[in-house]
């Protein structure tokens, strides 16, 4: 553009748009770096839930629901701790009361499919111990089951985090 064809009083100056294409270049690079700060954070806190046969699992559902039901009336919690290279459980009633019995289980790694036994020995009533020596650090997931005395079976799942 020649500054003949300016109307009079217009001053014209090639450098004042220089920045358009940097703000593009800008606003990219913010995408960008948004996008992999979440792909970071969601494949590091990826749990690992798979379920084998899912299709079958899902057309017996009322089982599971039923197997549920069965868990919430015996009215027993349990509590899995990770304590140095031991797994700690304890398993109380719904008065606190701490439930006896025989506990077995693993550890297993969600995603990599490893799995560690474990061999319980009781630590007072309630309370059991287990070596564990994991070979990583991260999620574990404890799927134990505690065989009652009066033979009632309390199925326990939950996650311990290694570090």
């Amino acid at each position: 553009m020649s500054d003949s064809t300016l109307p009079p009083g217009a001053d014209f100056d090639p450098r004042r748009s220089r920045w358009i294409p940097w703000a593009f270049v800008g606003a990219f690079v913010v995408i960008i770096a948004v996008n992999m700060v979440l792909v970071v954070a969601s494949l590091s806190t990826f749990t690992g839930l798979t379920t084998a046969h899912s299709y079958d699992r899902g057309r017996a559902y009322n089982a599971v629901l039923a197997e549920a039901a069965r868990q919430d009336a015996l009215g027993w919690t349990a509590q899995v701790t990770l304590e140095g290279e031991a797994l700690a459980v304890a398993v109380t009633d719904r008065e606190g009361l701490p439930v006896g019995g025989r506990l077995e289980g693993a550890l297993l790694r969600p995603l990599e499919g490893t799995q560690l036994p474990l061999d319980f020995a009781a630590a007072g009533t309630g309370r059991f111990l287990a070596h564990a020596a994991l070979p990583a650090s991260g999620q574990w997931e404890a799927r134990l089951t505690l065989h009652g005395a009066d033979g009632a079976r309390f199925d326990i799942r939950q996650r311990v985090f290694a570090r």
